[in-house]
């Protein structure tokens, strides 16, 4: 009788045990390889002008004389994805590009959260490479937002959560990108969407208003005396409307380079206009936020990407 209770308490122990989880496969628990891209392939460049490749500064983090836009693409890891994706434009006053710090770095911030991060190397305004130096940057902006749908099915990205993360003149880039996607300056045979789903603004120069622009971007992108017109066109605070997709902008008070008045008449005009909107004003953190840790802005960004349902598909 013994022996019988003892065989029935083991067998009733060994059904008991949870079942060994799967192993994960480690090619979904590490995120791809960087690939890198040409932003419009073979074909060519819109708005260019012929001659030499004069870049420079891809060994140290800070590109300068960029006249052949490309794309870096940074995936999660599929164990992480969420289908989210997010066009990055690192900033640099249109005279360079911080592409490490506001590039790289936050492209693999993103893609360790689960979101596909696109880092775009756009052309910096220069009239010896563009017959129209004002557009070229938004120009690249747009394609590399075709860019990312077009590839959508391929990388498991869903085409209708695709939002543009901008830094300083990146961010007047993205939100130029934003406000500026009825008209394509690029071709678009497909009849892509270049509207971005949402907006993340870091520090941004938003106005080409002398009294608030930050004048370095404002002169590299429409020379030392622009016309009334080409202020306006291209003052992002002016073109917002209803359709204009939700904005966080992040900024800090003592930014003794890009003003937060930049970001304050954006939020305005957004609220004015009815569209989801939130800023989150630092005392203290200066252009770039080195006197901020990076997990205070940063998660700030994933807490409103989060909150507001970007990492889940949109119910249609």
């Amino acid at each position: 009788m013994a022996l019988k209770l003892a065989f029935f308490i083991v067998a009733t122990a060994i059904f008991a045990m949870p079942a060994r989880a799967a192993t994960l496969d480690p090619a979904s628990a590490f995120p791809a390889q960087m690939q890198a891209f040409a932003l419009y392939g073979d074909g060519v460049i819109p708005n260019s002008k012929p001659g030499p490749n004069n870049e420079t500064g891809a060994d140290k983090g800070w590109i300068q004389n960029v006249s052949r836009p490309a794309i870096q693409v940074y995936l999660p890891a599929k164990a992480k994805a969420t289908g989210a994706s997010v066009l990055i434009v690192p900033g640099g006053g249109y005279a360079g590009l911080t592409f490490d710090y506001e590039g790289v770095q936050q492209a693999q911030y993103f893609a360790d959260h689960g979101i596909a991060a696109f880092v775009l190397k756009y052309r910096l305004p220069n009239d010896l490479t563009m017959p129209d130096k004002s557009i070229g940057p938004l120009q690249d902006a747009q394609q590399g937002l075709r860019f990312i749908r077009l590839h959508a099915e391929e990388w498991s990205l869903d085409p209708v959560r695709v939002g543009v993360v901008g830094y300083s003149a990146g961010g007047h880039v993205a939100s130029t990108l934003a406000t500026h996607f009825q008209t394509s300056y690029v071709d678009n045979p497909e009849g892509i969407s270049l509207r971005p789903d949402f907006q993340v603004l870091v520090y941004p120069v938003i106005s080409m208003d002398a009294k608030i622009t930050h004048m370095g971007s404002r002169n590299a992108l429409l020379g030392s005396s622009p016309s009334d017109a080409q202020t306006e066109a291209l003052s992002n605070e002016r073109h917002v409307t209803a359709e204009t997709p939700p904005a966080l902008i992040l900024h800090a008070a003592d930014d003794q380079l890009v003003d937060i008045d930049n970001s304050i008449v954006y939020f305005e005009a957004l609220r004015h206009a009815g569209v989801p909107g939130e800023a989150r004003f630092f005392d203290k953190g200066q252009h770039g936020f080195p006197l901020l840790p990076r997990d205070t802005w940063q998660s700030a960004i994933m807490d409103w990407i989060t909150t507001n349902g970007w990492l889940s598909p949109r119910a249609k």
